[in-house]
């Protein structure tokens, strides 16, 4: 089905509202995808759930009362049982979902100052979390709810945005206000994590500040977005990493430019190959992949844009996990979460 030709639309399925600052970042359930995450500047995050009767969203829990400052970004574990939180108090909270309610079971404290982003590895067995304080840390998940610091990673000159694993291996991402990404890997068994590439101008990389990472589901191609007003496509031969033939280095593939006209703060790779962007243009951009040669190499093209689709900056865009509905999440300054829906106009 090619999306270019058919007349599609977002169209604003609910907005959910609570929060009483800025939400930074929302994070859909990998399991259930009737289980959203959202977080704010009000050091809560609250966790939505849909009706099965109604198709509603409701506030199912707000989790408060651990983190003293911003909660800044949340990630489920690939079993949808926990949920990591970082804040701007320098900790990272882990709360378990026991069905009526949820409790934080762990607290992960190291970072010097504000944590800005954490992410769950593809097994669950390690968690990375990242810092205005330029590094990196990678946690090992013990058991009886204990974590250990396994590596810390210095390589930033300045405040990390945001980290980010691979869908399907072992390999770290982190971006950064240095306006580079770097990647990061353990090539040995002995868990020594080093920094392998480092995507910066020179490499076809960002002008200015990295804000965001996603991975498509084959983990073959990377969007990252910026304070440039761009979004760039990588990719890499990740079939000689899975092989074991070493590291297999990304390359720039096309730049989206022209579309946003502020900083592009957040970018998510849907299921099946769908681009959106949320931007301080308080708009919502979606791209697909076009038809593409030999000659002229991929084109990635806007399926559509959303503008007004928040009042303020838009700061977090996430796909539902599911294909079937379609669904889109977004967070922005002006305190609210929405839900989208991609659908065929009639």
């Amino acid at each position: 089905m090619d999306l270019m030709e058919k007349n599609l639309e977002l169209v604003e399925v609910q907005k959910l509202e609570g929060h009483t600052d800025r939400v930074w970042n929302v994070a859909w359930n990998p399991v259930s995808s009737s289980l959203l995450a959202s977080c704010s500047g009000d050091n809560t995050v609250r966790i939505w759930q849909q009706s099965p009767l109604s198709r509603s969203w409701s506030c199912k829990a707000v989790l408060e009362e651990t983190h003293t400052r911003t909660v800044r970004s949340c990630s489920w574990s690939p079993s949808g049982k926990l949920l990591a939180t970082a804040s701007f108090d320098g900790t990272t909270g882990i709360w378990e979902d026991f069905g009526d309610e949820f409790e934080c079971i762990s607290t992960l404290e190291g970072h010097e100052n504000e944590v800005k982003s954490v992410s769950w590895n593809a097994s669950g067995s390690y968690l990375a979390t990242c810092s205005r304080d330029k590094s990196v840390w990678i946690w090992e998940v013990l058991g009886g709810n204990e974590y250990d610091c396994a590596a810390v990673l210095n390589g930033h000159t300045q405040d990390v945005k945001m980290v980010q694993w691979h869908p399907t291996m072992d390999v770290l991402f982190s971006c950064s206000y240095d306006n580079t990404i770097k990647v990061w890997w353990a090539e040995d068994d002995d868990g020594d994590y080093q920094c392998v590439q480092t995507l910066n101008e020179s490499s076809n990389g960002h002008s200015s500040t990295v804000w965001a990472i996603s991975f498509n589901a084959t983990g073959d191609k990377m969007v990252t977005c910026s304070d440039d007003l761009t979004l760039k496509i990588w990719t890499a031969d990740i079939s000689m990493m899975h092989s074991g033939e070493g590291y297999a280095p990304w390359t720039h593939l096309c730049t989206l430019s022209g579309y946003h006209d502020r900083t592009i703060f957040s970018s998510h790779w849907s299921s099946d190959d769908i681009i959106a962007s949320g931007a301080g243009d308080d708009a919502i951009g979606l791209f697909v992949d076009s038809e593409h040669d030999s000659v002229n190499g991929p084109s990635y093209n806007l399926l559509l844009k959303k503008e007004k689709a928040h009042e303020m900056d838009i700061n977090s865009v996430q796909w539902s996990p599911s294909k079937e509905n379609r669904l889109l999440a977004s967070a922005s300054d002006d305190g609210m979460v929405k839900i989208w829906q991609l659908e065929t106009k009639p």
